[in-house]
């Protein structure tokens, strides 16, 4: 996305940083998630989660189309993060963010 261009729904505007924020959530929970499902890690405490999910939720509820793993959270209520996907990409995140945690 161009710094210019901006995501118009059929009702209205949604603001670039809008679409960063949903997508950057939307990272959160596909990571740590993958952290704590699959590798029985955790970087964050549970309440942050559940913070970051609740606030996910309640962007999306209110911005349709977003379109960064928006199959995965249609209908995602942010009880958990179990069913999320665990593809290549966030594997990769996922890994590359825990190294980084524990050399530091």
């Amino acid at each position: 996305m161009s710094g210019l261009e901006a995501f118009f729904d059929d009702e209205y505007f949604i603001s670039p940083d809008l679409i960063e924020k949903i997508r950057r959530r939307r990272c959160q929970m596909l990571i740590h998630s993958y952290l704590y499902y699959v590798l029985d890690e955790t970087l964050i405490p549970d309440e942050t989660w559940q913070s970051w999910a609740n606030e996910l939720v309640e962007l999306q509820k209110n911005h349709h189309k977003i379109k960064f793993y928006d199959d995965a959270f249609e209908g995602w209520t942010g009880d958990t993060g179990a069913f999320l996907p665990k593809d290549d990409w966030v594997i990769e995140k996922a890994h590359r963010l825990l190294n980084l945690v524990c050399t530091n």
